[in-house]
């Protein structure tokens, strides 16, 4: 084909299949997409309507012939037992109509056809196998005809159920059964994803339906179980039982089996499919999950059947498409929020833009790693997302738009609210304010001070710190030490008693240990066992304070970012005023590190337990506290280098984790008999 000659459209339908071959790549491998669903869905068109013109150059790999993309390298391969096909996309209700009329030329039965409309899922499609009941194996869709083997990854789903159906008396399983279903993740799940990484100071994610993927083509399925992934059935593949002779009966039999499976409406013709259009794109905003159109089906399976393919796609059904939610629009600055644990977060103001009938103004810019890997500069032209009541995120630049004028952005040097220098250590993706006074995280700052696993200052939760700190009581953790009752008794909802009780709680904190204080401070990265750890080799605030990096990384179980964290903390000023103030009002508790409750050799030294399950002698920071002072480490999750599981009352996957290790199960008397065994209390 090198050597002939084409013309303008002719050359347009070869650049076309390449670019798309690129963008699918991208989309279904990378789980990285450069355009936007709305511009990868007018490039496709644009490419059918050349390759009708000139059918010689419809290739067997173009993009118009397969369903997807080649598998992965580094899964398995694993084939269908029949082809797991995509579907044409309508744009209008004209478009619709002109479906049906297609079809009907091939079977007038269409005339007399129900439909059922289900939505259009934006997440991965899997293949789940059943024998005689039980989920032995799953895979991606692949080419349509190979997929990718992910059993191990799909186990981690919960709602995937791993035997059907959940009461077998009342219903036997087919002896053979292959479903295909969406893998997603949750708009809520999402968001509280996002969150708790952000505070983390971890990077974050982009949006549900390409975490959902990327978590399920992970090589360790251990990370994808900390993904809050979920999955919807909706087809029957293969089985060794007669299939339901329609869709909504085949979604019925699903849910008998066990199977989540999606809200459909069903129709008795074309025209009640297009007169709830309107309704389902109203519907979109409400769900707690992405979707991007619905899917129009014959509900009469073997009339589908029979109407055949054409090219990867099932005459008999069709995904409507609702209008884009990606448009374009101008960055004009680019912002940053300081969060209530002091990660950095950047953000875009833009020229307000309508998205689905909002009116968008800000976009989130997820971090600054982000900002860089895409190139997005001030002044630029940048697409812009928002599906259902996830905040609208930027996608990327249009880079095509450019004039000049635009602007490379730089993270900040220092925090936008308190001024003081910001924290970033190289390999991280969070950048820290980590002035324990500044102001945008003093309420979370002092709830943490104030919570049951630090001061433990009893009756002084959120909403009470937050109206000590909106009054000007409080401007720093210290200020807890100096107020008095009469400042107390002016507030709304204080009386005699509660303002009495509520000075007894701070001044008791005074006697908290010094490991309790050091929790207390919030240093990133220092919790409960670190500060522990540290009390071990350090007496008071005092001599950490004078600690070097090289001092904290000797000491086992302390890295270099939490060395670097510590001796950051310990320099910002403003820090060490509140360690002034904290030491002139009497929270100063020192320790004889000499000194121990244990004489002898520690009984657990060297040893790392796991907690789980409800306890039903101690409290839970109690038992920390018991194994700590044995000598021993807490940590927060099983591995193989773990000795004991503590194990209580309904404990969780960390024990099905420690029986598959092979580890160590121990009770609340079994620990304590075994520290009594080899030591002698004073």
């Amino acid at each position: 084909m090198g050597s002939m000659k084409y013309n303008s459209e002719q050359q347009r339908l070869i650049e076309l299949q390449q670019m798309l071959r690129i963008h699918n790549h991208r989309y279904f491998i990378l789980n990285d997409p450069v355009i936007s669903d709305y511009k990868y869905d007018r490039l496709y068109r644009e490419l059918l309507e050349l390759e009708e013109k000139y059918p010689s150059l419809k290739t067997p790999d173009s993009p118009t012939q397969r369903a997807g993309s080649p598998s992965s390298d580094a899964f398995v391969r694993l084939e269908h037992p029949g082809p797991i096909l995509s579907l044409d996309n309508a744009f209008s209700a004209e478009e619709l109509r002109a479906w049906l009329q297609r079809i009907y030329k091939l079977d007038q039965r269409v005339d007399q056809a129900e439909f059922v409309v289900e939505p259009k899922l934006d997440g991965l499609t899997v293949v789940l196998h059943y024998e005689n009941g039980l989920f032995t194996k799953g895979a991606t869709r692949g080419n349509s005809e190979i997929g990718e083997d992910i059993t191990d990854n799909l186990r981690t789903i919960r709602s995937l159920p791993l035997r059907i159906p959940p009461d077998p008396e009342r219903l036997a399983p087919p002896q053979r059964l292959v479903v295909r279903g969406e893998a997603f993740i949750r708009i809520s799940d999402f968001e509280n994803l996002n969150r708790t990484l952000e505070e983390a100071g971890e990077r974050t994610y982009v949006n549900p339906r390409n975490t959902a993927a990327g978590s399920l083509r992970q090589l360790d399925s251990s990370l994808t179980a900390k993904r809050p992934l979920t999955l919807l059935v909706y087809q029957i593949v293969d089985s060794s039982d007669q299939l339901p002779a329609t869709q909504n009966e085949t979604i019925t039999y699903l849910e008998q089996l066990g199977f989540p499976t999606p809200d459909y409406d069903y129709c008795s013709n074309l025209e009640s499919v297009i007169s709830l259009l309107d309704k389902w794109e109203h519907r979109r905003q409400k769900l707690d999950y992405e979707i991007d159109g619905v899917v129009i089906k014959i509900n009469d399976l073997e009339l589908a059947d029979n109407l055949g393919i054409v090219g990867k796609a099932p005459r008999g059904a069709i995904a409507y498409k609702f209008p884009a939610q990606v448009v374009n629009t101008t960055l004009e600055e680019i912002r940053v929020n300081v969060g209530r644990t002091g990660v950095l977060t950047p953000y875009a103001v833009l020229e307000p833009v309508e998205i689905g009938g909002v009116t968008v103004k800000q976009a989130t810019l997820h971090n600054f790693d982000f900002i860089q890997e895409k190139d997005i500069r001030e002044g630029d032209q940048v697409m812009i997302k928002r599906a259902g009541e996830v905040i609208p995120y930027v996608m990327g630049p249009v880079k095509e738009l450019r004039t000049g004028k635009e602007e490379l952005y730089k993270p900040p040097t220092s925090c936008p609210v308190c001024r003081e220098p910001v924290d970033h250590h190289e390999g991280e993706v969070a950048w820290y304010c980590v002035n324990l006074s500044c102001e945008a995280q003093l309420i979370r700052n002092i709830e943490h001070f104030v919570s049951r696993t630090a001061m433990d200052i009893v009756g002084l939760g959120f909403k009470l710190v937050e109206q000590l700190t909106n009054e000007g009581l409080i401007s720093t953790v210290a200020d807890l030490y100096s107020l008095n009752k009469e400042e107390l008794m002016k507030l709304e909802g204080f009386g005699d008693k509660k303002a009495d009780n509520l000075l007894e709680a701070i001044k008791q904190s005074k006697n908290q240990p010094l490991d309790r204080l050091i929790t207390a401070l919030g240093i990133r990265g220092v919790g409960e066992v670190v500060s522990g750890t540290l009390t071990n080799h350090y007496q008071d605030l005092h001599a950490l304070n004078q600690a070097t990096v090289e001092d904290l990384e000797n000491i086992p179980g302390i890295g270099p970012n939490i060395a670097q964290g510590i001796i950051d903390w310990f320099n910002r000023s403003s820090n060490q005023e509140v360690l002034q103030k904290l030491q002139e009002r009497g929270v100063w508790p020192t320790l004889d590190i000499n000194e121990t409750g244990v004489t002898g050799d520690q009984p657990l030294a060297d040893l790392s337990f796991v907690l789980t399950g409800k306890l039903q002698k101690h409290t839970r920071q109690e038992m920390k506290d018991l194994i700590q002072s044995a000598g021993g480490r807490v940590t927060g999750s099983v591995s193989a280098k773990t000795n004991y599981v503590l194990v209580g009352e309904n404990p969780g996957s960390k024990r099905d984790k420690a029986v598959e290790l092979n580890l160590n199960l121990i009770s609340e008397d079994e620990l304590v008999e075994l520290i009594n065994k080899t030591t002698t209390r004073k």
